[in-house]
């Protein structure tokens, strides 16, 4: 009985206490219960601080071994930089894209670790593959924007933000870097600068080189436009298009400058072209010759001229006009031929273009042959066959040779190979004629001549007349033995004339295109003859350093002695130093295709300094040139690159370090400041030694 009335009592205490605990409880949990939703609160206050302010800004969306693509998410653009983020090669703003858009970009190709794809809706599919053929020398990345609508402009900039840009178009002012040009967006195809002057020139290329060992190939199918925003940005676009034609380059980082050169752009030749025009000046007539007779007058009058000031053997450059009184057939042309032939100081170089007036005889032939076919013209249509296209040539209307047909190509070879025979004729000038307003129609039929096509088949044509025939204009023919000429500079100190050349120089060698024919000394864009002497002489100082010397003002109408005594000194330097150091780098041009004439940056290709210098070029590894091109300077500024080298003034013999700075240093008029790399004991060629003149 104790026993049960114990149990009972124990009952009843702990029915007294049951309230109690479970009032405690109940408050545990309602403390626990505010407990999660303050640490959810701050856990959600975590997630929005890391996602707005402590995130990383970068988002890798591909990764190669020492590179990668990243996605800014504040700018909303890609930076290709190395991988541990102390360097970058590129900053791509991709303008098409919305102004507000993802912070993050997710692969959808993540099942291949090569590869990078994402949509913005309505807007644009990006997919981006890393090549990983030869990453131990290169990594390169191929990009491809294909926009979901035909009312997207593709467009993609590339930063000149502590990057100096190369390569691309040359231009009527031409700029070394790119950095300090200003050209609207535009289709990047050659263009007449007389009729475009911001358009693109005659040598042209789908390759750009960045200071920071970065290189942009434009895939060539990819109808681009180029536009570049003075010291801001350059950039590649595609307009809005039906066909909704996607945006495609592949961008290759190394570890320099040079390699990145090397790496991308060098081409080999399969041969050099006829370097026995480099021993020989090249010699216009200012005046047009109008008659057969007039033409005979000039060849006789400069023969003599030649012979009295002892300026040794030339070559007479016709224009097309006075090449037609050649072809022309008559007693005058017959007696103008035995006048030639007896002018043994003179060789002979023609001018010739696909071009054929409609009021001349070549062209009346072909239509009562019944072979309309040579000439460009407009498909068939249901009511037949359309004529010939015609179109504006030289201010006459002219038809243009169909240069896709065989047989056409056959009759414009046979045409030249006649007047080589009957004229001994020794080097061919083609002029393409580009940018024709006309081509457009025959082109919307038919895309067999978009864009440079026609001078890319103009230049295989050109290959066929042999190694001594020069161009006017090329694309995609750095590979081929031809000469380029040099578009027509202004006779002034600018950008357009004299101080423009220098860049020219670097830029047509840095495209592959090591041998050219400048514009004449002086500038050829001149209304009668030049009548600066001091500008005639330190064009001819630059020009004495280049593969051909070319005048229209002939010294002698100076009336100075010593403006005929300084140029007979520098045609003698050009053949008894220069063309020996061309011939052996042209050597080194066929076989490793290094560019003849180099940028200061291909000795010191880290060197910031060299990035920039735009009035001094090297010939090869071992000669630098510092031309002065501002009027009534004496004195200029010359940086010597390569720390560890020493440089010798070949006027002065004196001996400086590479690195180093000269400022103001003394270059009197009749001078130009040469420097020869004292690298070894044994340098190949000095300025006091000779070498034989071409027989």
């Amino acid at each position: 009985m104790v026993r049960r009335a114990r149990e009972m009592a124990s009952a009843a205490g702990d029915a007294s206490l049951d309230p109690g605990i479970k009032e405690m409880n109940e408050t545990w949990k309602g403390a626990i219960a505010c407990l999660g939703v303050a640490l959810l609160f701050l856990m959600t206050i975590g997630v929005l601080y890391w996602q707005v302010v402590d995130k990383p800004h970068t988002n890798w969306v591909l990764r190669g071994q020492v590179s990668g693509l990243a996605w800014d998410r504040r700018s909303l653009s890609f930076s290709l930089m190395s991988l541990s983020q102390d360097k970058t090669f590129a900053h791509i703003d991709a303008r098409h894209l919305p102004n507000r858009g993802v912070t993050l970009l997710n692969n959808l190709c993540w099942f291949n670790t090569t590869r990078f794809c994402y949509t913005w809706d309505g807007v644009a599919e990006l997919q981006v593959s890393l090549d990983t053929r030869n990453q131990s020398v290169a990594e390169c990345y191929r990009v491809e924007w294909t926009p979901l609508q035909c009312k997207v402009a593709l467009k993609d900039c590339f930063s000149m933000v502590n990057v100096s840009w190369y390569g691309g178009g040359s231009m009527q002012f031409q700029y070394w870097p790119l950095n300090n040009a200003n050209i609207n967006s535009q289709p990047f195809i050659i263009s007449d600068l007389h009729d475009t002057p911001m358009g693109y020139g005659s040598v042209l290329e789908r390759y750009f080189l960045g200071s920071t060992g970065v290189a942009v190939r434009v895939h060539q199918e990819v109808p681009v436009h180029v536009g570049i925003e003075s010291r801001k940005q350059l950039c590649l676009g595609i307009p809005p298009n039906a066909e909704m034609v996607p945006l495609s380059y592949t961008i290759c980082v190394s570890d320099s400058l040079r390699s990145a050169y090397q790496q991308r752009s060098s081409v080999i030749p399969v041969a050099q072209p006829d370097t026995s025009i480099l021993w020989l000046p090249l010699w216009r007539s200012h005046r047009v010759a109008a008659t057969a007779l007039r033409l005979e007058h000039n060849l006789k009058m400069l023969s003599r001229k030649l012979k009295h000031y002892r300026l040794g053997e030339g070559v007479m450059d016709l224009c097309e006009q006075s090449t037609l009184l050649l072809s022309a057939e008559g007693q005058g042309t017959l007696q103008l031929q035995n006048t030639y032939r007896g002018l043994r100081q003179l060789r002979l170089s023609i001018t010739l273009s696909p071009f054929t007036t409609i009021d001349s005889l070549h062209f009346q032939t072909t239509l009562q042959e019944g072979r309309e076919h040579l000439w460009l013209r407009l498909p068939s249509t249901a009511n037949g066959s359309q004529g010939p296209l015609l179109m504006k040539w030289r201010g006459r209307f002219a038809v243009k040779l169909n240069i896709s047909d065989e047989e056409a190509q056959g009759w414009f070879i046979e045409q030249v190979r006649s007047l080589q025979r009957r004229f001994d004729v020794n080097y061919i000038t083609l002029e393409v004629g580009v940018g024709s307003p006309y081509l457009w129609q025959a082109q919307h039929h038919s895309c067999r001549l978009c864009g440079d096509e026609y001078i890319n088949q103009f230049a295989l044509l050109a290959q066929k007349l042999g190694n001594a025939t020069i161009i006017s204009a090329a694309t995609r023919a750095a590979h081929l033995p031809l000469f380029v000429r040099m578009v027509p500079r202004q006779s002034d100190w600018s950008y357009a004339g004299l101080k423009g050349l220098i860049p020219s120089v670097l830029h047509y060698s840095l495209l592959g295109y090591s041998f050219f024919i400048p514009d004449a000394i002086g500038g050829s864009l001149t209304n009668g003859f030049l009548a600066d002497e001091e500008l005639f002489i330190r064009w001819l100082q630059v020009v004495t350093f280049l593969p051909v010397m070319s005048f229209s003002t002939p010294p002698w109408v100076f009336g100075e002695t010593w403006i005929v005594n300084v140029t007979r000194s520098y045609i003698h330097r050009h053949r008894a130093f220069v063309v020996p150091l061309l011939l052996k780098y042209a050597a080194e041009w066929t076989s490793l295709g290094h560019p003849v004439f180099r940028p200061l940056w291909w000795i010191s290709p880290s060197d910031p300094s060299t990035f920039i210098i735009n009035d001094e070029f090297l010939i090869g590894d071992e000669v630098l040139v510092a031309p002065v091109t501002e009027p009534g300077k004496v004195h200029r500024d010359i940086y010597l690159p390569g720390n560890g080298y020493q440089w010798k003034d070949v006027n002065t013999a004196q001996v400086f370090d590479g690195g180093t700075l000269l400022e103001e240093y003394p270059v009197a008029l009749a001078d130009v400041a040469v420097f020869i790399m004292q690298k070894s004991q044994d340098l190949p060629f000095t300025e006091s030694q000779q070498a034989t003149p071409h027989a």
